[in-house]
């Protein structure tokens, strides 16, 4: 295997991705016969075939899948010694990715607007996904930067918290229990929640807060994933959604939805951004981090409680 080169790796990963020759050719900017001449080398290096040939695409052999995980672990030392000598440079020029919960939409992009004025030559991309792909980004190193509320903890990460939210419980202006005070945890457990999916941040806070409920995690419930489905809900339903103050601030202040004062709320929460250790901290991911660390707070949602809700 000592002739494999990182072109031929190269080739094979694409193939992998789109499990045809032209499919892989186009990304790479070759012909197809050359990437065929890339994999017809590596196989006979291997001496083996790397890839079954179907009707319906190529698909990885058991060897096949074998120097494909080499070729990735190649791939992935090579970006980090690429890491490791921008930590020698200047932030200048570069790329950062960052991924994000979807809660962080609502004041995400005028934050990153801001970074990006700062340093205009820097390719910033944004994902924004539910926590559970936020996190398997961070985990498979597709992004550089996650900002969750919470840090994961299945694998080792750096964590630097950029500001605080709060979690409430809100509903439409019309619901019985708008204006009344103190409301108990045990009374407002009777209520129907509309709740994000079980693998949301909020979702694991709303159940710890109504964990010493007996039988509250049964329900009434209605499961949703999207923020603002939710809202269009308890908008036209008497429910109730426990939600980051944040992400319903516009519509508590046209009036439309009412924050609940119940014992225990808010609850306060930080916000984190959170990068793997095992990659170099580069001079761009220490900027950025940096950036959040300073200037972030500026761009989150002063909250809005129940009296400012109801005056």
């Amino acid at each position: 295997m000592k002739n494999i080169t990182f072109r031929q790796l190269k080739s094979i990963l694409a193939i992998e991705k789109h499990a045809k020759i032209v499919g892989a050719a186009k990304v790479l900017g070759l012909t197809a016969p050359a990437v065929t001449l890339q994999l017809k080398q590596i196989e006979a290096e291997a001496g083996v075939s790397l890839f079954d040939r179907m009707a319906h695409g190529m698909f990885p052999t058991e060897a096949g899948h074998a120097v494909l995980s080499a070729a990735r672990d190649i791939e992935q030392r090579l970006a980090q010694l690429e890491e490791e000598l921008d930590a020698f440079k200047g932030v200048k020029r570069g790329r950062i990715a960052v991924g994000a919960v979807s809660t962080v939409k609502y004041f995400a992009q005028p934050m990153l607007a801001a970074f990006a004025a700062l340093y205009p030559n820097i390719d910033l991309e944004l994902f924004i996904e539910r926590r559970a792909e936020t996190v398997e980004r961070l985990r498979n190193r597709t992004i550089d930067v996650a900002l969750l509320g919470r840090p994961p903890r299945e694998f080792s990460v750096r964590a630097a918290i950029f500001g605080e939210h709060s979690l409430i419980a809100v509903c439409a202006r019309h619901h019985p229990l708008v204006g009344r005070h103190s409301i108990s945890k045990s009374e407002i457990a009777r209520e129907h929640f509309y709740l994000r999916s079980p693998d949301s941040g909020t979702r694991v806070f709303f159940d710890r807060f109504m964990s010493d409920i007996p039988g509250r995690a049964e329900g009434p419930n209605t499961e949703m994933e999207s923020i603002e489905d939710i809202k269009r809900a308890i908008l036209s339903d008497n429910g109730i959604a426990f939600l980051a103050a944040h992400s319903v601030a516009a519509e508590v202040q046209a009036g439309k939805l009412a924050i609940l004062d119940v014992v225990g709320l808010p609850i306060r929460r930080q916000w984190f951004a959170v990068s793997r250790t095992d990659r170099a901290m580069t001079p761009l991911i220490s900027a950025f981090e940096n950036f959040l660390v300073t200037e972030g707070k500026k761009f989150l949602p002063d909250f809005i409680g129940p009296d400012d809700a109801s005056a």
